[in-house]
């Protein structure tokens, strides 16, 4: 099937893609929703300006929206109205998302599914967290921690590049602090900055952490590909 992937930029919408293209799927466009805040439900919200740079590194066109709302009614209308244009303008025939366990957002994709005539494919849907993890390591992907909103999880995690010994330490911290080990409740947000579907690696060449004694963010302000395509 053409399928558009719904992106964020984070380990798990671009793993999505990659499960979704070993299943022999083509990926026709991505689409990219950009939140007012950060206290958007449904969507992603640190560097997701930075995913244009990985769509030139994956070579798939973007489809980008700027929401003026947070409330969860629109997004989910204006998500719709920006998958319409997308089976319009490159012919998709399903939606690939990067989905864990949230309930709350399959409900809403699989209705817009079902609206435009779309089929949903979540290829991580109930992974073993932990399984999921080393995968992602192990298949090359390389993704940085950009926000932290959550007990046990403090300023030294922000901008680092996590590693297998980082998946052992967030496992220990997860069963005592109780947070989401794969993030999905929010608990910390992520970015690819390297894996098989990039061309190119992506260099941050600056950027701002930001921390509150409680919780923070890495903002990029600056990235590049580090080689050209």
């Amino acid at each position: 099937m053409k399928l558009a992937s719904l992106f964020s930029g984070g380990k798990d919408s671009t793993y999505a893609i990659y499960k979704a293209r070993q299943a022999g799927h083509d990926i026709g466009c991505l689409v990219s929703i950009f939140p007012k805040s950060e206290e958007s439900h449904l969507l992603h919200y640190p560097n997701i300006t930075s995913t244009s740079l990985q769509a030139k590194a994956m070579k798939i066109p973007q489809i980008v929206y700027h929401t003026s709302t947070d409330d969860p009614e629109t997004e989910t209308h204006e998500l719709q109205n920006l998958l319409e244009k997308a089976k319009n303008d490159f012919g998709i025939d399903g939606i690939v998302h990067g989905g864990l366990f949230s309930d709350y957002q399959r409900m809403r994709f699989e209705k817009i599914g079902n609206n435009l005539g779309l089929k949903i494919i979540s290829p991580l849907w109930h992974v073993d967290q932990k399984d999921y993890l080393q995968e992602l390591l192990e298949s090359g992907f390389k993704f940085i921690i950009t926000s932290v909103t959550s007990a046990g999880l403090d300023q030294t995690w922000l901008g680092r590049e996590i590693t297998r010994q980082d998946v052992e330490q967030l496992v220990k911290l997860s069963a005592k602090h109780g947070f989401n080990l794969t993030f999905e409740g929010g608990e910390a947000e992520t970015f690819v900055i390297d894996c098989p579907l990039f061309c190119s690696p992506i260099g941050v060449v600056q950027a701002n952490k930001i921390w509150d004694g409680y919780r923070g963010r890495f903002e990029i302000t600056e990235a590049i590909l580090e080689k050209q395509c």
